[in-house]
């Protein structure tokens, strides 16, 4: 509200993200985090708080008569108050925007209530309200006036994956489990996880941070453009009974899934976290290449379910896929490359004939270990609408016109490779 009142088109996302708060807390910002925001946007806020002895009430007089010299001023003020008069009441941020002499009543916008812009209080309750009382003998008044120093104009606007709006999910996470999930922001994700804390933060750090950072450096340029929350329940038993209970389906795997539509990631994480960087695959896809055909989208993902650290790139390995399709490749049952990149999902998924997911990813393995992964996917995706399977792409990147010679060579080269 002051920042609109100075020209500014900063937003509440920009300021929680200005204040540097955890958003693993799911709460809003407190005092002190209110006034580093209000300094990085570009705001002098004063000394922010004082102390007034309960028996010389001449001190909190003179506390609102500096309140009110600043409005005369034209200078607002955020104050932290108490909600209201009840015993246990929450403390509240709310802009003094005005005084009305003839009335006696403060003029202030509360922007945790509806309608509540220019809201009117008696001076007297105002006053009462006001001090914190932590102390019998010494009260705390707390007020930002919001005098421009160098006022923020505009910013780019913030993700879907904001600070404000992870907080804001992981609030409500929190209201909705209790103590018995550990929370943990991740970004872009929240993680959730019914393991002992510190091993829910191992693998939001060590897996979900591990995977996100070398995905976007070789592939994504965007993040998922809303919040999503990966499930991480500790084993078979935690999987089949709360993926149940949250969304209401059995899963139809016993490692993990991506749901668009619940906006999650349920993996059972005791079968490991191959399936994890599998399946972060899948919404980053979303997000920058939605019409990806599902031979790429699955190919990529798989590629990853075994993989590691190569100069700061995440590597495919050689994976549990390979020997089913070796033997496939020997009885002659691997399709053409032309049929395999024109599937759509239907076909691709539910008339498989047993060898879709492993030569597509034993595909991106090859540009992989040719050094082509990324120069491919980069020109596929510019080259999406004219070549939507990818075939012209392909044919491109390898320098190759004959793709039924190209299989010839890429099933010897897979029948050469090992899996330990």
């Amino acid at each position: 509200m002051g920042l609109r009142w100075q020209g500014s088109s900063l937003d509440q996302n920009v300021v929680f993200a200005r204040s540097g708060l955890d958003p693993s807390l799911g709460r809003g910002v407190y005092t002190a985090e209110l006034r580093t925001a209000l300094e990085r946007v570009g705001f002098d806020p004063g000394s922010s708080s004082a102390r007034v002895r309960p028996s010389t009430p001449a001190e909190l007089e003179a506390q609102w008569a500096a309140l009110h010299a600043d409005l005369l001023r034209k200078i607002p003020s955020i104050v932290c108050t108490r909600f209201d008069e009840r015993p246990n009441t929450t403390e509240h941020f709310r802009l003094v925007v005005g005084y009305a002499a003839e009335s006696d009543e403060v003029l202030y916008h509360d922007p945790a209530v509806d309608r509540g812009a220019y809201l009117r209080m008696p001076r007297a309750r105002w006053m009462a309200l006001w001090p914190l009382k932590y102390r019998p003998d010494a009260w705390t008044l707390i007020r930002f006036p919001l005098i421009p120093k160098a006022i923020e104009k505009s910013a780019p606007p913030e993700p879907a994956s904001s600070p404000a709006n992870l907080a804001q999910r992981a609030m409500q996470l929190r209201a909705q489990l209790g103590h018995d999930f550990t929370i943990v922001v991740e970004p872009p994700f929240v993680v959730v996880g019914d393991e002992p804390a510190p091993v829910v933060r191992r693998r939001a750090e060590d897996t979900v941070r591990w995977a996100v950072v070398r995905l976007k450096r070789d592939f994504f340029a965007s993040d998922p453009n809303r919040v999503l929350v990966i499930w991480l329940f500790r084993d078979e038993t935690s999987y089949l009974s709360n993926t149940l209970r949250l969304f209401r389906q059995r899963p139809s795997t016993p490692y993990g899934f991506y749901s668009s539509q619940h906006e999650a990631l349920v993996m059972n994480i005791a079968t490991g976290g191959g399936t994890l960087v599998h399946e972060l695959v899948h919404p980053f896809m979303e997000a920058n290449f939605p019409d990806c055909p599902p031979w790429l989208n699955e190919g990529l993902g798989s590629l990853y379910e075994q993989s590691r650290d190569v100069d700061g790139h995440i590597r495919g390995m050689t994976n549990w896929r390979l020997p089913s399709l070796q033997a496939a490749i020997g009885r002659d049952e691997v399709p053409p490359f032309e049929q395999l990149l024109a599937m759509d999902t239907d076909a691709f998924y539910d008339r498989d004939p047993g060898t879709n997911y492993a030569q597509s990813r034993y595909l991106c393995f090859y540009l992989q270990e040719k050094g082509l992964l990324p120069q491919f996917f980069a020109e596929f995706l510019r080259a999406r609408r004219s070549d939507p399977t990818g075939i012209h792409t392909l044919r491109r990147v390898l320098g190759k016109a004959d793709l039924a010679q190209f299989k010839k060579e890429w099933e010897q080269y897979v029948l050469g490779l090992r899996f330990r």
